[in-house]
């Protein structure tokens, strides 16, 4: 059976993340290096992973949720504390700095699939004082990025209390540290992040099905943190843990319109899922709902689908 996430107790998520406005161009074909294109109108709408995230957990997910970040005291900050707020995202703690909020410059081909520039702004003041402490320690799922500064998720994961779940979202790629690696209880990321992580490059001995591939580098993963998911957009994720065999799972067949926000609903989606006591299969079947619904609307924060959207789905689908 499908789940439901309305059948779960109401959890709490603290995301700590990154807020960005979008400016999104529909082209034809992403450019190369050096080449200009023509593209379509420019859209502005809120977006950033933290912020994304933050969303789908509160809409999407159902989950008492927290937005932790920082904002520029401009029109673009206004723009995301109001869609944060509208989503019903606790936005209390949100700091506001002199430095301009957060832009993304974002590419969207005809089917769907997306090119990112991020330039960080404000998130790079993002900061866990003692405000940010109570709350998180609070929280049943800490759910983090890496579009903030690395200490700062070091942060939020100390602040977390005994039997909370620390989930970090390993985008943008790159390398972390050991400390980071032991604080972790989870991790998400797709399968380019997955291998930058691993430490393996494709080549002619790499599984060449992406959900083989995933397996192969999640299994070395493992050795590193006790759960990963790894997500491969239309063809699904893949859930590993320490102690069981790998759950594969598909994604829902639909019509991808934009994926910009797809993978930032799934993880938030997922954590609400966690917060309210769904196993780590059953929160990313669940997520997997909410994701492919994202793609099949433009933009960010505006895809999220709301969490009775997501049951309605879940009925009306099956997946192995």
């Amino acid at each position: 059976m499908s789940p439901d996430p309305s059948t779960h107790r109401r959890g709490s998520v603290v995301v700590v993340g990154s807020a960005n406005v979008d400016l999104v161009v529909d082209v034809p074909r992403h450019p190369g290096g050096g080449e200009t294109i023509l593209g379509g109108d420019l859209r502005r709408s809120p977006g950033g992973k933290g912020a994304n995230q933050a969303v789908a957990a509160a809409r999407a997910g159902g989950a008492d949720t927290t937005f932790l970040g920082a904002l520029g005291r401009d029109e673009s900050g206004e723009l995301l504390l109001a869609s944060l707020d509208g989503a019903g995202v606790r936005t209390d703690l949100v700091g506001r700095t002199a430095a301009p909020t957060g832009t993304a410059l974002i590419t969207v081909s005809p089917d769907g699939e997306n090119a990112i520039v991020v330039a960080p702004g404000a998130n790079s003041h993002v900061r866990v004082g003692p405000e940010q402490v109570e709350r998180i320690g609070a929280a049943d799922v800490v759910l983090a990025q890496l579009e903030i500064p690395l200490d700062v998720v070091l942060a939020a994961g100390a602040a977390r209390r005994p039997g909370a779940v620390l989930a970090l979202n390993a985008a943008p790629s790159r390398d972390l540290p050991d400390v980071m690696w032991a604080a972790l209880d989870l991790l998400i990321v797709n399968e380019h992040e997955a291998r930058d992580l691993a430490g393996e490059a494709a080549g002619p001995a790499a599984p060449t099905d992406p959900v083989d591939a995933a397996e192969h580098l999640a299994a070395t993963l493992l050795a590193r943190v006790p759960a990963v998911v790894v997500t491969l957009g239309g063809a699904g994720c893949l859930v590993a843990q320490r102690g069981s065999a790998p759950v594969r799972l598909a994604a829902p067949r639909v019509d991808a319109v934009d994926t910009t926000g797809a993978g930032d609903t799934f993880c938030g989606v997922l954590a609400a899922a966690l917060a309210g006591g769904s196993t780590l299969v059953d929160a990313a079947r669940t997520a997997s709902f909410a994701g492919a619904l994202a793609v099949t609307r433009p933009g960010a924060q505006d895809a999220v689908p709301t969490a009775d959207e997501v049951t309605t789905f879940a009925h009306s689908e099956q997946l192995p």
